[in-house]
């Protein structure tokens, strides 16, 4: 932990943030020149096209100083990372709940407070310094952190998995659409399952090529697994297959695991991850070759393989029950007709409280401030709500920010299990995840650009804001199933999660893309990921004041936004509106 000095608490800073968002400022520093509040109350938004004179200048309260500032907060020492149901965590709602009510907006939760609380459940599991395997009456050890992460897939005080014979079943995916099952029927009730990260990536026809999709995901994996009967699964780790570093797993599966309360859903005992070279020694122990497995799971004729190999592993969980929040603030709508549909802005607020020390940089520090991720997106958002504020949208607002994102979604999860507003009258969510810290670009990314009607919202903008918009620029991460508007996807609400561009003003050809690279293997999901005096904040400014024109379209649109016919989730939108339907029939209404 590093020194940090006293600070004004979070109550007094609010007039600092307010006065930011509707000041001039330098969007490269985010330093306020002769700061001064604006009034909250403004006349209505004219109604003479999608982008009126108002909202232009409701846009122009978005600011440098206005985004830093919550980002100097929150991502601060003082907050400790954030973690789910710390004192760090209480402390960021309370500051963004109080920032909101001095906006004008009123608690958005069902019963009528600030905060939308969840129970959560922490596992923090005893890891093993070695996992013992053995095959033909001989034993092989793999090292705890450096060749494996294992943690709980219970909430109990152990873990048991019992003489297990693992069986590599490829990719893990059954996916009907794909013709594609790597199970085949096999019973695998007690094994313990060795499967690749990601889905398959080489035809564009077959699992949308280089684009990852939830099949290539984690989570996707250990409860496929689940529902297969097994008492484990393994995930081989590559950095191409997971993009990110092996050091993130470290970081971000030790030490305390939160996760809903569970369900009477299959659930399997260990949830693993295995560096390639440990599965490469592994497999080979068994006396077989990897790269040959790996070449056979690439057909829809594999089958699941024994690889010869027996495991038993006990691991001890410390279980704490604690209590997290999604903050949500509501602007009712100006228009009698649309008031009771909204538009939902999201940002997860948490990020991963005290843990490992740093493996880049201050081997002392110890806090994960995630002031990029994600205190940036947080600041972004808050700045937005100042905008829409004095935009009177002709339909209803919500600014939603969730919690324990970094724990598995688990707060917009929540939030998409019970929503405030039915998702039939959801009209739209605009996600904001990890901002844009290195400076103005030409263009834009889109996560989940080419799925639905806010193509054309985002289209329109990018020409007034002389933009390019462009889809995922690293499709093969899977971003769009890793930020919190992937939940609300689920229950059928089409979703605009934008992030940073990559053509940066001023700078040569793939420098962004070199930058983000660079972030990612030293930064993030690392204490290092820290408001540093470089961060330029022209980039989330121009990205934020985006994102609100596309919001304030959605909100004012005469009709509500669409997924694309034959999209994944246009089957969930359906439904929610047929049910809508019924309801409003049911009632007697129009």
């Amino acid at each position: 932990m590093k020194p940090f000095p006293r600070r004004a608490t979070p109550f007094l800073l609010l007039p600092l943030f307010l006065a930011a968002c509707s000041s001039e400022s330098d969007p490269t520093t985010g330093q306020t020149d002769n700061p001064a509040p604006a009034p909250v109350d403004t006349p209505a938004v004219e109604t003479d096209g999608p982008i009126s004179a108002a909202i232009r200048a409701a846009a122009e309260t978005i600011t440098g100083e206005a985004i830093r500032t919550v980002v100097a907060e929150i991502g601060s020492d003082a907050y400790e990372g954030r973690g789910p149901g710390s004192e760090g965590d209480v402390k960021a709602r309370k500051y963004i709940a109080e920032g909101l009510e001095a906006m004008g907006y009123k608690p958005g939760a069902a019963d009528g407070s600030w905060e939308q609380a969840f129970d959560l459940v922490g596992i923090n599991a005893d890891q093993p310094p070695t996992w013992s395997f053995s095959s033909g009456g001989e034993k092989l050890d793999l090292i705890q952190s450096t060749e494996f992460i294992v943690g709980s897939g219970v909430q109990s005080q152990q873990s048991i998995i019992t003489e297990s014979d693992l069986v590599f079943v490829g990719y893990g995916i059954q996916a009907p659409e794909y013709e594609w099952d790597d199970y085949k029927g096999q019973d695998l009730t007690g094994k313990t399952l060795v499967m690749l990260n990601n889905d398959p990536d080489w035809d564009d026809d077959l699992f949308a090529g280089n684009r990852r999709l939830y099949y290539g995901r984690w989570d996707y994996k250990y409860e496929s697994a689940a529902k297969q009967g097994a008492a484990g699964a393994i995930i081989i780790h590559t950095d191409p297959s997971a993009g990110y570093p092996w050091q993130v797993v470290q970081t971000s599966w030790t030490g305390e695991q939160f996760e809903l309360p569970a369900g009477d859903e299959p659930r399997i005992q260990a949830a693993a991850w295995l560096t390639s070279d440990a599965a490469e020694k592994l497999v080979r122990f068994g006396g077989q070759d990897l790269n040959q497995l790996i070449e056979a799971a690439k057909t829809r004729e594999f089958e699941p393989v024994d690889l010869n190999l027996n495991t038993s592993i006990t691991l001890n969980n410390e279980i704490n029950r604690v209590q997290s929040a999604n903050v949500l603030g509501l602007l009712p709508g100006s228009d009698p007709e649309l008031a009771d549909e909204v538009v939902v802005f999201t940002a997860h607020h948490d990020h991963l409280g005290i843990g490992l020390p740093n493996f880049a940089g201050d081997p002392e520090d110890r806090i994960y401030n995630g002031a990029r991720d994600n205190a940036s997106g947080t600041g972004m958002v808050m700045a937005i709500a100042r905008a829409v504020a004095q935009s009177k949208p002709r339909r209803s607002v919500l600014m939603a920010f969730v919690g324990a994102e970094e724990q598995g979604l688990l707060g917009s999860k929540f939030l998409a299990r019970e929503p405030t507003f039915h998702p039939g009258k959801i009209a739209a969510n605009v996600n904001f995840d990890s901002g844009n810290i290195w400076g103005a670009t030409r263009d834009i990314t889109f996560i989940g650009k080419g799925k639905s009607s806010l193509d054309e919202v985002t289209a329109m903008v990018a020409e007034m804001e002389d933009r390019v918009v462009l889809g995922d620029q690293f499709p093969d991460k899977g971003f769009f199933y890793r930020s919190d508007q992937f939940s609300l996807a689920k229950i059928g609400v089409p979703a605009l999660y934008l992030s940073g561009g990559t053509d940066f003003v001023g700078r040569p050809e793939g420098w962004g893309a070199q930058k983000m690279g660079q972030y990612t293997t030293r930064n993030y999901h690392q204490p290092s990921d820290e408001l540093t005096a470089d961060w330029n904040f022209e980039g989330m400014v121009n990205d934020a004041r985006f994102g609100f024109y596309c919001g304030m379209i959605a909100a004012n649109a005469d009709e509500m936004q669409q997924w694309k016919p034959g999209d994944e989730f246009e089957a969930a939108r359906k439904a929610a509106l047929a049910e809508v339907a019924s309801l409003a029939e049911g009632a007697g209404r129009p």
